[in-house]
């Protein structure tokens, strides 16, 4: 891939200190349906599973929710302005089902796919490229009450809500992902029981994995059935280079295991059609995997033409240990993560790795060849406030931002084909079971008068995608 002659003002001097980016490369931001839509009860939208999880005493960080969250649903035009005075080239989104399909089956919501129609709008009016997700975890607690993932018909229905989407809006958005994280929804929400749904039992989250990756075959048949054919189909993984403590047998097989779970259980049945037999073997004592049908595999591998990766960290673990309480990681219970000392680590307690993300991005391209990548998400959340002068000053992201688009380009530098650059994220949001106690955007938002302010990270990235180009320091 041949790095682009970027046309600027700057002498030759200037240009060789900055690294390139591909013609074409896109540039952009993302947000969540529940994490910054707001009028959870407003225009016929229906409950999801997070506005129930909400609504648990003690589920959600100082009993937060998305009622309000940050009022796109009433100020998306703001927000599309903001996203032109910034020169994003895409903006990802997420539809609610809920606002679009109430009860996750039969009747369309018209109100819900008018305000998706208004967005893809304003978006292409500004030259913006829409990139929408269609699940991003706001399951419509209908479904829910009839199984949720756990029941294998919601992957059927699913594939209706895709094909509903695609038939409004399949002749604007040229980029479209099923499912984002499938991880986080089966393992958090069904094992250790801290995201929506809320539950405990790590049989149930190992089914509900594998319901949600037949839910994007299925949807991705439904969407090449419905879209422009132009249209490129992905879905967004959540993945982390995953490293043993020590070099001993014990820590290896514990990478090996955490590595199965989180990396090769769903994109090895994405990309080659079946599920990592350790993985299996591994969690026999949970289940005996008849929840595989003959053909399911074939359906989960439809052809995609991206995947989005998801990074924000690397993982380092080590044997041993005890369970504390339900664990995202059935059947390796007893590993332990470990974030070393000398690592600065983000307002989550995420050690910072740039160098993750190239070695993230070279193995999948090793492992997985054939398939473009698109990094669909990066970002981190720092704690931000505005100054007396009324700025704030994220410089800890503007590093944060610099080190790993650099991360980026040395990956594509030594082969890897990646197509684009989405941050996490443009707004401040609802951050899920932390409320509104995180922020993640390069947008700061003052919750009680919902005012938008760049931060410097956001004028920093508006200057990388005019220029197509990071600073090399």
């Amino acid at each position: 891939m041949s790095e682009p002659t970027v046309h600027t003002d700057s002498t030759p001097r200037e240009r060789s200190a900055m690294l390139h980016f591909p013609e074409g490369f896109m540039w952009g931001a993302g947000t969540a349906a529940y994490q910054v839509e707001g009028a959870t009860a407003e225009d016929g939208r229906g409950p999801s599973i997070w506005d129930s999880f909400c609504a648990r005493p003690g589920a959600v960080l100082n009993g937060h929710s998305g009622e309000t969250a940050t009022d796109h649903y009433h100020r998306f035009a703001e927000d599309v302005a903001l996203m032109a005075q910034l020169g994003l080239r895409a903006y990802r989104f997420s539809v609610s089902w809920p606002r679009v399909q109430p009860d996750g089956r039969g009747p369309l919501n018209p109100a819900g796919l008018d305000f998706y129609e208004r967005l893809v709008d304003a978006l292409l009016d500004h030259g913006i490229t829409p990139a929408l997700t269609l699940y991003h975890w706001d399951l419509p607690q209908a479904l829910q009450e009839q199984g949720g993932w756990g029941a294998r018909e919601t992957a059927a229905r699913f594939a209706d809500y895709a094909s509903a989407v695609a038939r409004r809006l399949g002749d604007r958005v040229p980029l479209w992902a099923t499912v984002n994280e499938p991880w986080c929804a089966a393992f958090l929400g069904h094992a250790a029981g801290v995201h929506a749904p809320g539950l405990v039992d790590p049989a149930l989250s190992l089914r509900t994995a594998h319901h949600l990756l037949l839910a994007h075959g299925l949807a991705t048949q439904a969407l090449r059935a419905a879209v422009n054919r132009q249209a490129r189909v992905s879905v967004a993984l959540n993945l982390s280079p995953v490293s043993p403590a020590a070099d001993t047998a014990v820590d290896h097989d514990a990478a090996r295991r955490i590595d199965g779970l989180l990396n090769r259980m769903f994109a090895d049945p994405l990309l080659h059609g079946a599920y990592p037999d350790d993985v299996r073997a591994d969690t026999r004592h949970l289940t005996d995997w008849s929840f595989v049908r003959p053909g399911d595999e074939h359906t989960i591998a439809s052809p995609i033409d991206l995947l989005g990766v998801n990074y924000y960290s690397t993982k380092t673990v080590a044997a041993g240990g005890q369970a504390l309480g339900p664990s995202p990681w059935p059947g390796a219970e007893t590993v332990r993560f470990r974030v070393p000392e000398e690592r600065p680590v983000t307002a989550m307690g995420w050690p910072i790795e740039p160098s993750g993300l190239t070695e993230l991005l070279r193995w999948l391209h090793t492992r997985y060849p054939h398939t473009p990548l698109l990094v669909s998400e990066n970002g981190a959340a720092f704690e931000d406030c505005v100054d007396q002068a009324g700025q704030v000053q994220d410089t800890e992201r503007v590093c944060y931002l610099h080190d790993h688009l650099a991360a980026v380009h040395a990956a594509i530098s030594a082969g890897v084909d990646v197509r684009g650059y989405f941050v996490w994220s443009l707004l401040d949001n609802f951050e899920w079971t932390f409320g509104y106690s995180r922020r993640f955007g390069i947008t700061y938002v003052d919750y009680t008068t919902q005012r938008r302010l760049l931060k410097s990270s956001a004028r920093w990235y508006r200057d990388v995608i005019a220029a197509n180009a990071v600073p090399t320091s």
